[in-house]
């Protein structure tokens, strides 16, 4: 009874259990969690590593960029700086060339002492000039003789009618006689009408074609000599009167020849 009950006893000490029983995984489970929270710190540590890692790669990247625009930014300036002063020298040679023009030009008008001056006299000048009823005016220090366009061309023409001849060999006579020296412009103006035929895509064509012919026939027929006259296309700039109008438009095709003060 004894024997049996100390067998019985013996059989229930927990030290006396097989070394695969449950009371000795205890403390190796333990000890498996506490290697798996190190672990798990270990592992976000090391993710926060990795996420700092990342974002010093991206400030990087920002900073490298940040400096070759910062670098592509001087290389332009530098650049920018190089042509103001080169255009810089261009202006001061072109200034110094200018002067050098006025000094030659003031020399050259120097003839045995005496300096060429324009002539400051037109104004007594327009009455003495009689074209029959041709507009003759002072405009500032210029004298404008307007020539209506349709006493010399057919409309939308730039070639001069038989009729034109004896008009302009009448303006020629006075001003080879009152004008020998002064420069005249021939200027060509027309109205707003669209242009249809004869060749010519725009007014300032046309103008341009009806000027050129009128110096034609003063410099050919009439002797004016070809350095003292210039043309100007105006097409239809610079209106007389309102284009609304059929007179009005009439008025606006002419050819004026402007007188300055300056002598050739």
């Amino acid at each position: 009874m004894i024997a049996a009950m100390s067998l019985t006893g013996c059989s229930q000490n927990p030290y006396l259990a097989a070394p695969g029983g449950a009371a000795w995984n205890l403390p190796q489970n333990a000890a498996i969690s506490q290697n798996d929270a190190r672990l798990a710190e270990l592992n976000r540590r090391v993710q926060l590593l990795d996420d700092n890692n990342r974002q010093l790669h991206t400030q990087l990247a920002q900073s490298e960029q940040q400096a070759q625009v910062f670098k592509d930014e001087s290389a332009l300036l530098r650049k920018q700086l190089g042509e103001v002063s080169n255009q810089m020298q261009s202006t001061a040679i072109a200034a110094r060339n200018a002067q050098d023009q006025v000094r030659g030009m003031q020399a050259s008008t120097q003839i045995r002492g005496a300096t060429i001056q324009p002539n400051t006299n037109l104004s007594q000048m327009v009455s003495k000039l009689n074209l029959g009823g041709i507009p003759v005016q002072q405009d500032g220090e210029v004298i404008r003789i307007a020539v209506p366009s349709d006493q010399l061309f057919a409309p939308g023409s730039g070639q001069l009618h038989a009729q034109a001849a004896a008009t302009l060999d009448s303006i020629a006579t006075q001003l080879l006689r009152s004008f020998p020296r002064q420069r005249i412009g021939i200027e060509g103006y027309t109205d707003n009408a669209p242009i249809y035929g004869g060749g010519f895509s725009s007014a300032h064509q046309l103008t341009a074609a009806q000027a050129a012919a009128v110096l034609d026939l003063l410099t050919r027929r009439n002797g004016m000599p070809p350095n003292q006259l210039f043309t100007v296309a105006q097409g239809s700039n610079n209106p007389r009167q309102t284009n609304d109008t059929p007179a009005g438009r009439a008025a606006n095709r002419r050819i004026e020849l402007v007188i300055y003060p300056d002598t050739y």
